[in-house]
């Protein structure tokens, strides 16, 4: 019976250190969002009821519809003399409607859509209560950017959702490793992720490829304190096998761009070619993802947050001394 005694706080110490600080308590956080469905309301226009309809998605959509029609499907303002001829011509285009029939047949019930969006932006509740929320807007953007900011809502363009399999994707020829992220569960990350981005900008006056490297694994770990019972690959996007591709070359990629002297190359090309989306980080092998470098920031900032536990998140989102983070991380992999 001794011996049990002397067993249970042990059991209770390692349960303790691997409990994930992130699952914090947000049963108490009130918020509801009212995701408005523009990529329906825009479809009930008609060349007959376009002067009754028109004012009635104003009211609804607010400035966002006039960024909708200017910026992402570009028929101009509703005052513009020619606006009706584009709308319409948008609306009626075959390919556009067949969009439509699929958006309604994947996205008929957002009920859990909502639910996560309402779970992530809860936790941006919880560690940013004075910020605003945004409204959250699903659109048809005619294959366009797929998370649209403006200063008052997020657009979320379902049809770059439809599932990596869609025929639409493979008709407009994008490769692989774009479509294998647009599918729905994709959508709360991707949404979150700009969210944070225009809340926590990057410092341009610190622009090197570690500081980006840096700057997008801040970006990442605010994802995992938005979501963060969510597997890591849904969150950066890569396929399982990529991920362990990283887990069992991290030692060989950091020591790669230590010998090579490039975390401070403010070399675009040489950033671009570790940060941007692409088939493999062309630095290392073709099993590798690409933005392999934004997966290598992501642990320095795990590393920092473990070792430092009384840093919050809001102070972490407001710390640019990129290269600070790096050296009280202790980041060394292999060690």
């Amino acid at each position: 019976m001794l011996k049990v005694f002397h067993i249970l706080p042990l059991i209770i110490l390692l349960i303790s250190c691997q409990r994930n600080p992130l699952k914090v308590d947000i049963s108490d956080i009130d918020l509801t969002l009212n995701l408005k469905r523009l990529d329906q309301d825009i479809f009930k226009v008609t060349p007959e009821n376009m002067h009754q309809i028109i004012p009635q998605l104003k009211q609804t959509y607010g400035p966002f519809l006039n960024a909708y029609n200017e910026n992402i499907i570009a028929v101009g303002d509703p005052s513009d003399s020619l606006y009706a001829t584009y709308l319409n011509e948008f609306l009626r285009d075959s390919v556009r409607i067949s969009t439509k029939l699929k958006i309604d047949s994947v996205f008929h019930d957002i009920t859990s859509l909502q639910k996560r969006l309402e779970d992530g932006f809860r936790h941006f509740k919880y560690y940013f209560p004075a910020k605003r929320i945004p409204q959250l807007i699903t659109i048809i953007s005619g294959f366009n950017q797929s998370v649209v900011m403006t200063t008052e809502a997020i657009g979320i363009s379902l049809d770059n959702y439809l599932g990596a399999d869609c025929p639409f994707y493979t008709r407009l020829a994008l490769p692989a490793y774009k479509r294998e992220n647009m599918y729905s569960a994709k959508i709360p990350t991707d949404v979150l992720y700009a969210w944070g981005i225009s809340e926590f900008e990057f410092d341009e006056a610190h622009n090197n490829l570690l500081s980006q490297m840096i700057y997008q694994g801040k970006m990442l770990y605010f994802l995992d304190a938005m979501f963060p019972e969510d597997p890591d690959n849904l969150k950066i996007g890569f396929q399982s096998e990529k991920l362990d591709w990283c887990k069992k070359n991290e030692e060989g990629m950091w020591t790669y761009l230590i010998e090579h002297k490039l975390l401070f190359t403010s070399d675009r090309m040489n950033i671009v070619r570790f940060i941007n989306p692409a088939p493999f980080t062309s630095s290392f092998t073709a099993e590798s993802p690409g933005r392999a470098g934004i997966w290598l920031g992501w642990q320095i900032v795990r590393m920092y947050m473990k070792k430092h536990p009384g840093i919050s998140l809001p102070e972490l989102m407001s710390d640019n001394d990129y290269q600070r983070i790096l050296n009280d991380s202790g980041y060394a992999p292999g060690e």
